[in-house]
Order: structure tokens, then C-alpha cells, then sequence
């Protein structure tokens, strides 16, 4: 058994001394909370998408669940999104009191089955949450036809697609609303933190009013010199805001995000360079017209050819000294989902065959080309001592 002298792990933030400095600068300056440096970061970050508006939280979850908000979804609604995603996109929905309806995924892509998704739509149907899964863009014209034609709200679940892009529209620039995630393993990072982009002035003004409490007048306006110190309550908001600190990070890692993607498509060749001739492993899909972002490496075992299975190979990768992951574990084969909305795992044929298939490969920036290579090496070796 070959391997690694070092260990290489899963993910690790790219993090450059322009993002240091900036955060030093920013605790030097006195104001760490959320200020000048968000609002440059906002400003930034809607030219980068082509969106009209930007409004910083402090993640994806509290970008999803804004957006239902001010689309006032509550008790006696329904939400359709997947079952192929993280808890938070079906968790903010409960919150509301609404009902999430949860769709199978396509086989190839992960992403939402949109004839699945237009069988469940019925009268109590507000909205649909498309989730980009690794990264790869949903059909958004499938999803806009079946929004116009049922007169639903679009909020698209982009915590994984920064930069990818539909059709040459930037994902952010497309729909009702859009949700990304900044978190630490995500393309970009502010620590924790996310975003919600929109073109509808009057649903960013309610945003921005709910992610801070309600209040009519935010504290670096509150605090500015030729600011006042009067505010009103005009609504019971939440504690979402992101702080300057965060936004320190963004603005650099923003700046740093064509070169970070960049560096990830070279490795995404690699990868398919020495894995496409592996009848043993399913690789990633590229639909005519989406440009990924690549945030993630899917591969499917085709368990029917191989005498171990998904876990055992994750496994047997750690002894080498390499660190993968499952990218997700379906949310109806999670108790309280499965249990609370009364799902069986036949309602959802593909996302339960894959659930025990998909490994996610390590795919950041400041890996080396030869890391690659070290980790096709070590699963070409575990699928030759396992083939059938």
C-alpha cells in the first residue's frame, strides 16, 4: 500500500496577506462590527454577480431565511427544493412555519428533478429553492417556466456556485433572490458569512431593515458624525448582519476569487485527465451552457463493480493519508425529515442510490497538481486490489 508522507486534507482556505492586513487594519480602526467595510463589500459583490443589490449576512441560512421572510412565506405554505442538499435549506423553511416539500435529484447532475418538482406543486406552493449542488447551475430556465407558469417565487440555494453562470448570466443576477455561503470551506471565505442578492428595490429594503433587528436606521448610520442618534423599530428583525471583520476578508477574497477559480478548473482537468478511463468511478456532468464553479468533485462508485463499499473506500483513502468527504447525506434519510414529514426512501429512487455512492474528492485552491495526482493514484490502487 502506497502512501502520502503528509496528510492532505479535505480543504484549506486560501488566505493571502492582503486579507490579513485588511483585517488588522479593520480591528486597528475601532469599528468591528458591521460599517464601512460591508457596505464596499456589498457594492463589490453586486457588480462581481450583476446583480442590482447585495445585502451581507452572516451566512447562507440567514440569506434563505430572509428572503422567505420578506416574501412573508409562513404557516399553510409550501416550499419545493431537494432532498440533495444540506439541512439548512429545508430548515429555514420549518422555521417559517411553512411545509418543505422535497423532490428526488437527477442522477448525473445531483441537482433538482424538475419533472419531480412540477408534479409537486399544489395550490399551498409559494416558492421553489433550486440548490446548485457542487456548484453546477440548475436548468434556471426549467425552474423560470415552472415558477411563471404557477406563479412562485425563485430563491436560488448558491451556497456552492460562486463563480459559476447560466447560459452567460452570472449566478446572483438571475432570479427572485439568491442565497450564497462564505463559509470557510467554501470558493471564497469570510469565516462565516454569506450573502442574498436581488433586483427588486423594494424586497433589498426589507432585507436590509430584517437582517439588524428592524430598526429604521443601522449603527454605523446611528454613529456616523452627521448621523443621528434616533432610530424606529419597524419590524422584528433578526441578529444577521455581518460585521466589518468578516468583510475584510470578502473584499480580498473577491478580488482573489477569478485566480482561486482559475487554479480550480486546472485542477478539475487533472482529474479527469487520469480518472476517465476508470469504469469503476462516475465523474462529474457539464451541461451544455453552465459554467461551474467547481466547488466540489463528486465521484460515484459503480458499487456493482467493486467487492467494498462508498464508506470502506473513504476508509482505505484516510490510511493514505487523504482526507475526503460525503457531500450530502439526503435529508429524507435523516431522522427528523424522514420521521416529521413522513418520507420513504422509494419516493426518492436516486438520491437514496447515491446517498451510498458519492465520495467528494479534495479540490481547493492551494492544492499542487501533484496532489491530484496522489489522490488518483491512491483510488486507482484501492479499485484495482477491490475490483470484481
Amino acid at each position: 500500500m502506497s502512501v502520502r508522507e503528509t496528510v492532505l486534507p479535505y480543504h484549506r482556505p486560501w488566505i493571502g496577506e492582503e486579507e490579513i492586513a485588511e483585517v488588522v487594519e479593520t480591528l486597528r480602526s475601532g469599528w468591528l462590527t458591521m460599517g464601512p467595510k460591508t457596505m464596499r463589500f456589498e457594492e463589490e459583490f453586486a457588480r462581481f454577480v450583476g446583480a442590482r443589490h447585495a445585502v451581507a449576512v452572516n451566512s447562507c441560512t440567514a440569506a434563505l431565511a430572509l428572503a422567505l421572510d420578506v416574501l412573508g412565506i409562513g404557516p399553510g405554505d409550501e416550499v419545493i427544493t431537494s432532498t440533495m442538499t444540506f439541512t439548512a435549506t429545508a430548515a429555514v423553511v420549518l422555521h417559517t412555519g411553512a411545509k418543505p416539500v422535497l423532490v428526488d435529484c437527477e442522477p448525473d447532475t445531483l441537482n433538482l428533478d424538475m419533472e419531480r418538482a412540477l408534479a409537486a406543486v399544489t395550490p399551498a406552493t409559494r416558492a421553489i429553492i433550486p440548490v446548485h449542488m457542487a456548484g453546477h447551475p440548475c436548468d434556471m430556465d426549467e425552474v423560470r417556466s415552472l415558477a411563471r407558469r404557477h406563479g412562485l417565487a425563485v430563491i436560488e440555494d448558491a451556497a456552492h456556485a460562486l463563480p459559476a453562470a447560466y447560459k452567460g448570466a452570472r449566478i446572483g443576477s438571475i432570479s427572485d433572490f439568491t442565497a450564497f455561503s462564505f463559509y470557510a470551506g467554501k470558493n471564497m471565505t469570510t469565516g462565516e458569512g454569506g450573502m442574498v442578492t436581488t433586483d427588486n428595490d423594494e424586497w433589498a429594503e426589507s432585507l436590509r431593515t430584517r437582517r439588524l433587528h428592524g430598526l429604521s436606521r443601522d449603527a454605523w448610520a446611528r454613529h456616523d458624525p452627521r448621523g443621528s442618534w434616533r432610530y424606529d423599530v419597524t419590524y422584528p428583525g433578526y441578529k444577521y448582519n455581518m460585521t466589518d471583520i468578516n468583510a475584510a476578508l470578502g473584499l480580498h477574497q473577491l478580488t482573489r476569487l477569478p485566480q482561486m477559480h482559475s487554479r480550480r478548473l486546472e485542477l478539475v482537468e487533472r482529474y479527469f485527465q487520469l480518472l476517465s478511463d476508470v469504469p469503476e468511478l462516475i465523474l462529474p456532468v457539464t451541461r451544455p451552457q453552465t459554467e461551474p464553479a467547481w466547488h466540489l468533485f463528486i465521484v460515484k462508485l459503480a458499487r456493482e463493480r467493486l467487492t467494498i463499499g462508498r464508506d470502506e473506500v473513504i476508509a482505505q483513502l484516510r490510511q493514505r493519508n487523504i482526507c475526503t468527504s460525503v457531500t450530502f447525506i439526503p435529508l429524507h434519510l435523516h431522522s427528523y425529515y424522514r420521521d416529521v414529514l413522513g418520507l420513504k426512501s422509494e419516493d426518492f429512487p436516486h438520491a437514496s442510490a447515491l446517498a451510498d455512492s458519492i465520495v467528494s474528492l479534495p479540490l481547493y485552491p492551494r492544492m499542487e497538481i501533484s496532489d491530484v495526482d496522489d489522490v488518483c493514484a491512491a483510488l486507482a490502487e484501492i479499485i484495482e486490489e477491490h475490483r470484481r
